[in-house]
């Protein structure tokens, strides 16, 4: 393998066959949205710095109905182990247990089917790890959103969170998020929509083929 392959693209629905992949679907069953983001190691700097981020904002995914779930070829009993050093980043105590589950992939059963090996970081065997990859997953069960960090940048689950408030309110609203959009700013009509929004901020662009909206 030369590179990394995402094999689910965007609006496809979760194949759920194999053990992980079936146990990813079940988790995903009692709530309307999902995150599956995978790290190359447990026991990394790097990695222990972004679940530490990510639990931190557990409580925000969840207002959103968001699951999440995290995923590494480590075995449950290292993701255990190492639990305890996301807690001591995050200031807590070491037994508290993580607001989201890793999954065990050591037989790389999920990462296969879903292209999230990368040929470029490889185990004490030789074998490829996974990639700093992020798949958002819709009250339907298809693809939303997929992400891919190589292993040597960490990612910023701010700026996740920031995404699925977008992927929420466009899966609602006929509309679009510009650059940078956060909530309380202008959000964009889709160039396909025929209807002008109405509020004190509309405006046509100069082009006529956009359109900003009311602020949400």
């Amino acid at each position: 393998m030369e590179r990394v392959c995402l094999t689910l693209l965007i609006h496809q629905p979760f194949n759920n066959s194999g053990r992980n992949a079936l146990f990813f679907s079940q988790l995903l069953e009692t709530f309307s949205w999902g995150i599956l983001f995978s790290h190359p190691r447990d026991f990394t700097p790097v990695c222990t710095t972004e679940l530490g981020r990510a639990a931190k904002l557990a409580p925000e995914f969840a207002k959103k109905n968001v699951k999440m779930i995290a995923l590494s070829v480590d075995s449950v009993e290292d993701h255990l182990a190492w639990s305890k050093d996301i807690n001591a980043y995050n200031g807590q105590e070491p037994t508290e247990k993580l607001p989201f589950p890793i999954i065990d992939d050591k037989n790389r059963d999920l990462a296969i089917l879903l292209g999230m090996l990368d040929p470029a970081e490889k185990d004490e065997k030789g074998m490829p790890v996974t990639a700093r990859v992020v798949f958002i997953f819709g009250p339907d069960k298809k693809l939303k959103l997929s992400i891919l960090y190589p292993a040597t940048t960490g990612r910023n689950f701010d700026e996740i969170l920031r995404v699925i408030t977008s992927l929420q309110l466009t899966a609602e609203k006929r509309v679009a998020t510009p650059v940078d959009w956060k909530v309380k700013m202008l959000k964009g009509q889709i160039p396909s929509s025929p209807s002008r929004p109405k509020g004190p901020v509309s405006k046509w662009l100069s082009s006529g083929s956009f359109l900003l909206g009311a602020l949400f």
